[in-house]
């Protein structure tokens, strides 16, 4: 066969593909030869359906071809045949030993005969070599590994595993380029072309000297081409507009959608189910001036994806591919080059301005259209947070509430009864700021209105889809304000933004709506709509059904995005085998345009992206943030903003692209600013310093509902003078409904400062968690990453776990002390209980760490450590049996498989659970370990010893880089049981310090002590501290049973609770805290575990809303540093006064 009959086959292939002639596509591949569908085959061998599987095998190959196709088919056959025998069928298994596996006798007898042994045998998995064979499942995904390395070794599959790179439709291409050239010659070419046939050459009959048509609105192909079984017509649509009122860069996606809108062959590697491209279609209805043909040959007219072409291989004989009728230019893109030169790190935002805490995992963030500070966030418990960027003050915190449920559909009704969980699918601002929406993953939006500073106002609440809202989008089609969203249910909805009456319904889309994206070329109006089926469609508003049907690239989760202004269209897409795309658009063909290079091969998660100034996109992957120009689609860049990014971040720019939120992991945001978000968060922070100097002043009022909000002054005006205290402290709990609290505070600043002394139970909220289990002390205390529930350890090696349950007074169903846990066991009632060896538990050090997703906690009392199931309580294993004994564990940040165990022998081992072995075995210290932090920014570990020494070493080679003995008070000497504990700070590059003699913070990287707390010699010693979760205070036990709050950056004591605040008055004096943890995402909760067995969780009153207030420096004023960089300093005058 010739090449060019041959590469007519590929082009069959494609066409029967997108037509779906599914069992015709793959006969032709088996008859052919040509083209081997990986995919299919695959697919074949997972459905056992041996008969098809050998059958297109043998249009490639034989079972005596060669080596490798003898194991193919042995392969496939041994394990048909033990499929048999584990369903007992013996008589089926004989039939394929006699029938398929004696024809390998000849080649190996004695393997022949063990096969046939197997009969034999109850179970053939007491043969040792079939000892491992599992499930059917397994076994056959464990064998298709083999095959596919069998075939792609195979010397007969050379050439067959790769389908050709082709436009998607290229036959139907090939067909409307034929028929345009024909009907430009016809003599007297007709305005409405009536194609009837393919059969033979379209010629117009004669028409009294018609001269040729537009033929934009009458694509030639637009008449019925019927074929017998309903064949759908080519290049037929449902719905064409009348030519004047679609503007040209939009007609080729709004008068010519496809019918066919089936995968394409072409970009997929090794099978027809997985385009690199969308489809497209191309038809005369691109002419805009159709003429006589021309004579000039030498013209070149690129496609709208010339780039690729042009880098492809032909195929031979073919000319270059003229989608265009030749006398149409390509479309241009206003502002699509740019002449400036570009300095990534310069015009990125790439240096980390702002860390946040939003207290849950951000799942969609919007900067504010004109305040470009103010960051609107929502999260995976339904919660929305309005931060003020510039000053750190998060302004609002709303926690998910149905306002109205009686206005709700029964399904939601009762939907919320059974599980009142809700995540937050998007939040957004509305082009002029006045209003906010938030799509929730159950039925509802809410639309709020923004009034300015703090103050949020409900304004419509509408249960918009079945199921879950994806996405939400403002726009103005008939010139007033609506919201436009998207569902699980597969439609799409408008809504009035004013009054939340609903005015069009889009329906069409086969699989849940992902996504919208609305927008508008000259005075046409209408919105592009993603599904889970990869489908993307185009609508009007006007009930007349979607105007377009095409493929997204990977074909599962795609959002859309335009470029600033608006003339370019993007779209990032990620598949459910984790490949991820983002690709420019030619809008006049609907086709990609261009492809962008540089995502992980395999993304974890769904890949989001944004775009900004008109030059460059970004996307969240592999842990950082990647950048491109978007006129190179290379990679420029990425940046993993100093680490403790989640796989795939979501983004978000603000609408200079001077700033850029990340979500991080941790519950945390950064924001990233370039020179110029630099100094826009620099003015800020001035601009919080002088407003906390002075008193209070006038509020400025801002309005955004008012088109005046758009002048520069929103910046200033939206800085209170309030600010200051808690953008001095970087206090993220500063929520909108504290407001009163903070004008007062700032209002007695120009008091003096005074000590909070806690003395009384009514001066905060505390609460006892109960016991059923009697234990004597608590020796560790950890909250869950979730934060919805407690962790502890106690000195007879048992564990104790309380969690909390969502109800109606603990919606988010979070850690509280205004609500009891249930102290928590498996219905089988066993605990956990750690190896304790021959002496007493109590005389042990123990020791415990928690894996990031709360599965399972690896614990050590003394004896071996424990590995546990934190659902059932079960030992999963044990390992290391003493000695040395562990004293200490930490999970390695970046490999949970990792783990640094500190032990009483002084030394550190670094221990691969997965394989068993201790990889590295540290030395340094004199005595225990005691302290273990990683730093995943600086790729080291602290370790802190019984020796009150602190080393660094490389998290890579495990060298040690610089060791140093604490600088202990004078007249004061360590204990001989005295603990050293590290902590890092949230910056990574700062760690917290606790001896019983001492608070103190440490610069990493040259080991020194930057700033030191002593208590008086007069005082108890420090029993445990820690950093809250954002690390703006330390929380500190002392066995007096007093705890003292400090603000981090200085170490000055700004708060203290007394025993008497929480422990009855009948409680013996020997009851002190022994171990002290800070919630994960409520900087204000803390809980303590005592010498008597209890745990007591603490929070603030409600009305105060933090502990005390910020002590000023020495100096008298505040500060305005950053509290992750500490200030340098020696022990502070402000001891406790016990």
């Amino acid at each position: 066969m010739s090449s060019l009959s041959r590469e007519l086959v590929f082009l069959i292939l494609q066409f029967l593909d997108e037509e779906k002639f599914k069992e015709t596509v793959h006969k032709l591949e088996q008859e052919s030869g040509f083209f081997f569908n990986m995919k299919y085959f695959e697919d074949e061998v997972h459905n056992g359906n041996w008969e098809e599987v050998e059958k297109y095998l043998s249009g490639f190959t034989k079972v005596d071809d060669n080596r490798y196709s003898m194991k193919i088919f042995f392969e496939i056959r041994k394990q048909k045949y033990l499929e048999a025998l584990d369903k007992h069928d013996r008589s089926k298994a004989v039939d394929i030993l006699v029938k398929d596996l004696k024809v390998f006798a000849s080649f190996n007898e004695d393997l022949f005969k063990e096969i046939t042994q197997l009969l034999t045998l109850e179970n053939f998995r007491e043969n040792e070599q079939l000892s491992k064979y599992g499930d059917t499942k397994s076994a056959r995904a464990i064998m298709l590994v083999e095959l596919k390395k069998l075939i792609e070794a195979n010397p007969l599959f050379r050439d067959k595993l790769q389908f050709p790179n082709l436009k998607n439709s290229r036959l139907r291409t090939l067909i409307n380029q034929s028929l345009n050239w024909q009907h430009q010659l016809c003599k007297n070419p007709r305005p409405n072309p009536d194609i009837k046939t393919l059969f033979v050459d379209h010629s117009c009959g004669q028409q009294n000297g018609a001269r040729a048509p537009s033929p934009a609105n009458n694509p030639l192909l637009g008449g019925p081409v019927q074929k017998p079984g309903g064949f759908p017509p080519l290049g037929a649509h449902p719905f064409q507009p009348a030519p004047a009122s679609v503007p040209a860069p939009l007609a080729g996606w709004m008068s010519n959608p496809p019918t066919a809108t089936h995968p394409a062959v072409s970009g997929a590697p090794l099978g027809l189910g997985g385009p690199a491209m969308p489809g497209r279609e191309f038809n005369i209805s691109a002419l805009k001036h159709p003429r006589t043909p021309p004579t000039n040959a030498s013209v070149d007219f690129p496609s709208g994806d010339s780039e690729h072409a042009s880098k492809r291989t032909r195929p031979l004989g073919l000319t270059d591919e003229v989608n265009l009728p030749v006398n149409v230019m390509p479309v241009s893109f206003p502002g699509h080059a740019h002449s400036q030169s570009f300095n990534a790190p310069d015009d990125l935002p790439k240096t980390v301005g702002r860390v946040l805490n939003q207290g849950s995992s951000p799942m969609s963030m919007d900067f504010h259209p004109i305040q470009q500070t103010l960051l609107l966030v929502g999260t995976n418990v339904g919660d929305i947070g309005l931060w003020e960027v510039g000053s750190r003050e998060r302004l609002v915190q709303r926690n998910f509430k149905v306002w109205d449920l009686s206005a709700c559909t029964m399904p939601l009704q009762a939907g919320l009864v059974k599980d009142p969980g809700v995540s937050v699918n998007r939040v957004i601002w509305s082009p002029d700021g006045s209003l906010f929406g938030v799509a929730y993953s159950r039925h509802l939006i809410q639309i709020y209105s923004y009034h300015g500073n703090d103050d949020v106002r409900q304004h419509l609440e509408i249960d918009a889809h079945v199921g879950g809202v994806n996405d939400l989008a403002f726009s103005h089609p008939n010139k007033q304000l609506s919201v436009i969203t998207c569902g699980d249910d597969k439609l799409i909805k408008v809504w009035d933004a004013t009054t939340g009456t609903k005015q069009y319904t889009f329906e069409g889309h086969e699989a849940p709506v992902y996504s919208v994206c609305p927008h508008h070329k000259e005075n046409i109006q209408f919105i592009f709509s993603t599904a889970l089926d990869g489908k993307i469609k185009a609508w009007l508003y006007d009930n007349l059904g979607s105007r377009v049907d095409y493929d997204a690239p990977g074909r599962w989760c795609t959002t859309m995005a335009y470029s600033a202004d608006g003339t370019r269209l993007f779209s990032c897409g990620t598949s459910k085998d984790g490949e991820s795309h983002i690709v420019e658009w030619n809008e006049s063909e609907g086709a990609v345009k261009r492809t962008y290079q540089g995502f992980r091969k395999r993304s974890l998660g769904v890949v989001q992206f944004d775009t900004t100034k008109n030059r460059f996109l970004a996307a969240g992957d592999d842990f950082s943030i990647k950048f491109w120009d978007m006129d190179n689609t290379q990679l420029l860049t990425s940046s993993e903003a100093d680490g403790g990014l989640p796989a795939s971040p979501r983004i978000r720019f603000n609408k200079d692209g001077s700033l850029l939120a990340i979500s991080a992991n941790e519950n945390g945001i950064k924001v990233l600013a370039n020179n110029d978000g630099l100094r826009l968060l620099r003015t800020f922070e001035n601009i919080a310093f002088d407003a906390s100097r002075t008193s209070e002043a006038a509020k400025p009022t801002v309005n955004p509902i008012s088109a005046s909000v758009a002048s520069s002054a929103g910046l200033t005006d939206r800085v209170p003078s309030s600010v200051g205290i808690s953008a001095m402290n970087g206090d993220s709990r500063n929520l909108g409904d504290v407001k009163p609290r903070i004008i007062e505070e700032t209002n007695d600043k120009t008091k003096i400062w005074k000590l909070s002394e806690i003395n009384e139970p009514s001066q905060c909220r505390s609460l006892k968690l109960p016991e059923n289990l009697r234990v004597t002390k608590i020796s560790r205390l950890i909250y869950t990453n979730s934060g919805n529930a407690i962790l502890a350890l106690a000195s007879n090696a048992v564990h104790l776990l309380w969690k909390w349950q969502r109800s109606d007074r603990n919606s988010n169903g979070k850690a509280t002390a205004t609500v009891s846990p249930q102290l928590w066991q498996p219905s089988s009632g066993i605990l956990m209980t750690n190896d304790v060896t021959d002496t007493s538990p109590e005389e042990a050090v123990p020791c415990f760490a928690l894996s990031k997703n709360d599965s399972y906690v690896m614990s050590a009392s003394g004896g071996k450590i424990s590995l546990f199931n934190m659902m059932t309580f079960k030992t999963m294993t044990t390992f290391m049996p003493p000695p040395p004994a562990a004293t200490f564990l930490a999970f390695h940040p970046q490999d949970n498989n990792i783990i640094a165990i500190g032990m009483d022998d002084s030394t550190i081992q670094i221990y691969n659970v997965r394989v068993d072995e201790v990889k590295s075995k540290l030395k340094g210290h004199s005595k225990r370990i005691t302290g273990l932090a990683f730093s995943h920014v600086l790729n080291v570990l602290v370790s802190s010893g019984a020796d009150a020494q602190l080393c660094v070493w490389n998290s890579d080679g495990w060298e040690k880089q610089k060791s140093r003995f604490l600088q202990l008070p004078s007249g004061r000497s360590p204990g001989a049981q005295s603990e050293t504990r590290v902590q890092f700070h949230q910056d990574q590059l700062h760690f917290l310090v606790v001896h019983e003699t001492q608070l103190a913070i440490y610069e990493t990287t040259k080991l020194e002590c930057v700033k030191q707390w002593a208590p008086r010699e007069s005082t108890a010693p420090i029993s445990h501290a820690t950093f809250s979760c954002d690390s703006q205070l330390v929380y500190a036990s002392f066995l007096d049973s007093t705890v003292c709050v400090f603000t981090a950056a200085q170490l000055r004591l700004r708060c203290r609770i007394n025993p008497s605040a929480y422990l009855s008055p009948n409680i013996s004096s020997n009851v002190h805290p022994l171990v002290i943890a800070a919630h994960p995402q409520e900087p204000n909760q803390f809980a303590l575990g005592l010498s008597d067995g209890s745990v007591h969780v603490f929070e603030p009153l409600e009305s105060e809303g933090k502990w005390g207030l910020t002590p000023p420096v020495e100096n008298g004023s505040s500060s305005n540093a950053p509290s992750s960089t500490p200030a340098g300093g020696g022990s502070g005058s402000d001891q406790p006064q016990r």
